[in-house]
């Protein structure tokens, strides 16, 4: 296993120290501030590389058709590039699916300007396929799609999850494409290490009607909605790969290790991949927009100017992926006396918006390769 058990426990430890605290009032950078950092540097130190193996498991459960446990982790997996659909929870939705499958799945959306996730029959066989594939194989061999990209945002292990058969590893997520229990979900980005491989299962499994492909079974019916939706999403970040590989200053906020980084670019001028989470209106103060890294531990952006938070266009792109370019700084709490990294936004230039489909973005940065990315 190139991860020990170790190195959850010291990336607790690595993220506290450089925990962001998100305090009230203005956050105005306070001149000459440094991090505190000793701490948080000499438990780096003795931080293993994550590498692309996280190691072999035994399999303890399948929860459903892109879920499974396994004995030896801190926590659960979110199994990447699948969405299978939900199995029924309550008996309330199964007889609402039952009576009339398409207005139940009417009534889910309701008024979202997305797809919704919701159970269905497919969820149900999804979780099956996924039981049957499994069946007489109780290790499993997890690994990453980046080595950088450990856990998400619920501190979730991101895998690839094989068994072997005949001699051979067989990789489970790939497999499940192939078989239309899944379409390849590309909303957090496209595979690294196996696109072509889940491009061409999905193709096989649409042409052979499988699955969610077949107009006889009982599934969601906007999948090329979905598909749009994500691939768009997708494509976004595709665009900035050879930033990500091959620039210091440009950083994605779920890498293991992006506070580290942004840390020692205190006084910089950086550019942050990343989602939008909660948006703080400030009504004698800043507005505050989190981008998304780990449950109480997003990054701060800070408006002092509310024409300019206006004119970005973020309001209307919360859980939609941004690049954003600007100067590191130092926020100090006059009261607590807590630290704070964090970028101010003085311009709608330093934003680009990922495109969404169906809707127009503002007109201040409609070209996507704005110079906010440092194109």
């Amino acid at each position: 296993m190139s991860m020990t058990t170790r190195t959850p426990r010291l990336y607790a430890v690595v993220i506290a120290g450089l925990a962001l605290t998100l305090s009230s009032g203005a956050c105005g950078p306070s001149k000459g501030a440094r991090y505190e950092r000793k701490a948080a540097q000499a438990s780096l130190k003795k931080l293993e590389t994550p590498g692309l193996v996280i190691g072999e498991f035994h399999l303890t459960k399948v929860t459903d058709g892109d879920t499974i446990r396994v004995d030896g982790l801190d926590s659960s997996l979110r199994l990447l590039a699948l969405d299978t659909e939900e199995t029924f929870k309550n008996d309330h939705d199964r007889r609402a699916a039952e009576t009339d499958f398409r207005k139940y799945l009417a009534d889910k959306r309701a008024e979202s300007k997305h797809p919704v996730k919701a159970a269905s029959p497919l969820g149900e066989l999804a979780k099956e396929w996924a039981i049957e594939f499994f069946r007489g194989h109780t290790k499993v061999r997890l690994e990453r799609d980046d080595a950088r990209e450990i856990r998400d945002r619920y501190e979730r292990y991101l895998a690839y999850a094989f068994v072997e058969k005949d001699g051979k590893w067989v990789n489970f997520n790939v497999e499940c494409v192939r078989a239309g229990m899944s379409p390849y979900f590309t909303k957090y980005g496209y595979s690294i290490r196996f696109h072509a491989e889940l491009v061409a299962a999905e193709r096989e499994a649409r042409e052979a009607r499988r699955g969610i492909w077949d107009p006889t079974l009982e599934h969601y019916d906007d999948y090329d909605e979905r598909k749009a939706w994500w691939d768009a999403r997708g494509e976004f970040i595709a665009r900035y790969q050879r930033q990500v590989d091959n620039d210091p200053s440009f950083i994605v906020l779920t890498h293991w290790d992006a506070l580290k980084r942004i840390e020692e670019r205190v006084g910089q001028e950086v550019s942050i991949l990343a989602t939008v989470g909660d948006i703080r209106l400030g009504d004698r103060g800043p507005t505050r927009v989190l981008l998304s890294r780990k449950m109480f531990g997003d990054f701060p952006l800070i408006f002092f100017d509310k024409d300019v938070f206006a004119s970005s266009g973020l309001s209307q792109w919360k859980g939609e992926f941004v690049v954003v370019k600007g100067v590191v700084s130092v926020y100090q709490n006059k009261h607590t006396r807590k630290k704070q990294l964090q970028i101010q936004v003085d311009r709608p230039g330093q934003i680009v918006l990922s495109p969404i489909p169906g809707l127009t973005r503002p007109g201040s940065v409609t070209n996507p390769t704005d110079s906010a990315a440092g194109l």
